[in-house]
């Protein structure tokens, strides 16, 4: 063979193998950054993709900003909303305004690889900018008991904290367990839950207190309403003749406005009881305390039972 037909076609064979190792360095580069990718769904059911776990997170609820600390994201929270107040550390963060009220620019400038926002609390119209301007927002609105253990889980998974969210949901899991087989199946005591007195408001069966009364084996006497914070009247109140009252957060204490009414079942039993300040109205890892104090409450009325 002549020796340019032969350089010709070591050339050629050598031009072959450049292009399938180029191709075999690409592909893998392809799968390297895949593999970083993170996929998760929030709990408006949108599909929250980051290229890397978010090291600059910022939260729009206090709640959020509970479920961040205990999932092992603290350290990269950079702001939060007004009232994020737990853990302690979350006080030193600063604040981006209220929860229907954010400072949008402010939010930005910070330049958040991840916000997490409340669905209910925020404003629809705010989320929907942050969404515009490519901000990746992971929408937290935990309904059920269980669904806290599995926001611990996903948000752990954005920030690249898997195993104190595992953790963390793990003895979420547990306790909640231990509650269950406790007071699940214990006698029932009907509810009128108060978070508000002027004008009186309560919760429907689709909030999670409710789902925290019937852990204890209460019955939300206005659980069927179809609004998710009903506003009811005092009537109505009296015609449901709830064995219980509980005032929690923004309601003043029971005390002040049903010992007029002393047929009331709740007031002749002295079952008027207010709740500790947050720990049933932030839906996080806390609610289990409100849960062991609601369901202690109730177990006095049971006691109280004539």
């Amino acid at each position: 063979m002549a020796p340019t037909l032969q350089r010709l076609l070591r050339n050629r064979r050598a031009c072959i193998w450049l292009t399938a190792a180029g191709a075999a360095v690409a592909a893998s580069l392809a799968t390297a950054a895949n593999a970083q990718v993170i996929t998760v769904q929030d709990d408006a059911q949108h599909s929250v993709v980051l290229p890397h776990p978010a090291h600059r997170i910022v939260s729009l609820a206090p709640h959020a900003t509970e479920l961040l600390f205990a999932a092992g994201a603290g350290a990269y929270v950079i702001g939060v909303s007004d009232y994020s107040d737990y853990p302690p550390a979350a006080k030193k963060i600063p604040s981006m305004g209220s929860s229907s009220a954010l400072d949008i620019e402010r939010i930005v400038a910070l330049k958040p690889d991840l916000v997490v926002a409340w669905s209910s609390g925020n404003s629809t119209s705010q989320i929907a900018r942050l969404r515009a301007i490519g901000i990746p927002v992971f929408e937290s609105e935990p309904r059920q008991l269980d669904s806290i253990g599995s926001s611990l889980l996903r948000l752990s998974q954005l920030a690249g904290t898997e195993a104190s969210g595992a953790a963390a949901a793990a003895a979420f899991k547990t306790r909640l367990a231990q509650l269950d087989t406790t007071y699940r199946q214990r006698p029932p005591v009907r509810v009128f839950y108060q978070i508000w007195q002027k004008p009186l408001m309560t919760l429907n069966d689709s909030h999670m207190v409710s789902s925290v009364i019937a852990l204890c084996g209460g019955e939300n006497v206005f659980g069927k309403l179809p609004q998710l914070a009903p506003t009811v009247s005092t009537e109505a109140v009296l015609q449901a003749n709830p064995e219980v009252i509980f005032a929690a957060d923004g309601g003043a204490s029971p005390d002040t406005g049903w010992r007029r009414f002393p047929k009331l079942t709740a007031v002749v039993s002295n079952n008027l009881f207010a709740l500790t300040p947050n720990w049933m109205s932030r839906p996080g890892p806390r609610i289990l305390d409100g849960a062991a104090e609601l369901c202690q409450k109730l177990d006095l009325a049971r006691s109280r039972r004539r």
